[in-house]
């Protein structure tokens, strides 16, 4: 027998959100793993809310709803309240009762400031990696670095000329360069100050900002994440920075950490090899002349190159790019939504995390 709509909706539904939710859902272990981590943030969310003033909407609730955007590449806050109010997924997972509307997207904006001022998503991500290492799914003898580009909110029609002392910020004024030269020395976006012009390949030259990641070569999970200007030494910089801060954080010493030729100077090799790790960076076909530490170190360097373990941890290394490809064409990073290098970093962490709980469910769904 043929069936007919019934247009007549139901005045009073009873029905239990948990069971319309399959067993076997990705999204099981990541939301138990992110409640866990959640958990034993309590006192900080507590140290950044107090205890007066009206109830804000639960941090706990914003973080996953976070991950939510970075995970289905929500392209915007907007986008994610609109997919809150009507996705019973997305419900379940932050916890959001069903009789109430979704927040509106200047929660985000409200809180973010909250946020950043009490480092709320970096002991996020802090804790999925510790979360990790207690279930043995990160092996950190051997990291690999890497960097990236993140082309910035702003446009070419915002840089200004530096020693252009006037407040008026119509940038159509300055959009007419042809025939003339914009550099980082000459120039600077009123937009997004902290942004550089800068070159990848071939392509041409945008406004950028530098993202670097430390991976776990053999599993492909995040170690550390940071983000600062592009500026064409950022990638060492930063490689130093996140191993001293994984060691202080996590008790992570590497024994080999791998890289690309961009790692393979002699300051930098010296100051790896100092903190006693073993670098397995490309080195040009070049012969090495002069007499100094810095030479002595490519000179090593040059060495272990003929090795297998080397040829080994050079084929693991690119383990690194396919977790750069998620986070810029999956987790929105190809080009930011926010200005500031610490507002970007905290959206990268939170991609970061993202990127870990699902890798996480891969491998614990392997073991």
């Amino acid at each position: 027998m043929r069936g007919h709509v019934d247009r007549q909706q139901s005045m009073f539904v009873a029905f239990d959100l948990e069971q319309r939710i399959a067993e076997d859902h990705p999204l099981r272990p990541i939301k138990a793993w992110c409640d866990k981590a959640l958990a034993g943030m309590s006192r900080d969310f507590t140290r950044a809310y107090g205890d007066r003033g009206p109830k804000s909407i639960p941090p706990e609730t914003l973080i996953k709803a976070m991950l939510l955007r970075a995970l289905f590449s929500i392209p915007s806050d907007i986008k994610l309240c609109e997919a809150i109010e009507y996705n019973l997924l997305f419900r379940w997972f932050i916890d959001w009762p069903l009789e109430r509307k979704a927040f509106t997207p200047e929660v985000f904006s409200m809180n973010r400031d909250r946020f950043e001022m009490h480092d709320i998503v970096r002991k996020f991500f802090d804790r999925i990696v510790n979360e990790a290492m207690a279930e043995g799914l990160l092996d950190s003898q051997h990291l690999t670095v890497d960097g990236t580009l993140i082309r910035s909110l702003a446009g070419h029609k915002s840089m200004k000329p530096i020693d252009d002392d006037s407040d008026d910020h119509d940038c159509n004024g300055w959009s007419d360069f042809k025939g003339g030269k914009r550099s980082n020395k000459t120039h600077r976006s009123v937009v997004d100050p902290d942004a550089r012009l800068m070159r990848k390949g071939g392509g041409g030259a945008f406004l950028s900002h530098s993202m670097h990641v430390l991976t776990a070569s053999h599993s492909g999970l995040c170690v550390d994440v940071a983000v600062d200007a592009a500026d064409g030494t950022a990638e060492r910089r930063n490689a130093l920075r996140m191993l001293d801060r994984v060691r202080r954080r996590h008790r992570v010493v590497p024994k080999v950490l791998a890289a690309d030729a961009g790692y393979g100077t002699g300051e930098f090799l010296c100051e790896v090899e100092a903190r006693g790790i073993t670098p397995h960076a490309a080195m040009p076909r070049l012969k090495i002349r002069g007499e100094s530490e810095e030479h002595d170190a490519r000179r090593r360097m040059k060495r272990r190159q003929r090795g297998r373990a080397y040829r080994a941890s050079q084929r693991v290394r690119r383990m690194i790019e396919p977790v750069i490809g998620w986070f810029k064409h999956v987790g929105g990073q190809l080009r930011t939504r926010f200005i500031g290098h610490q507002r970007i970093q905290d959206d990268a962490r939170m991609t970061a995390a993202a990127w870990n709980l699902m890798r996480m469910t891969s491998l614990k769904r392997a073991t």
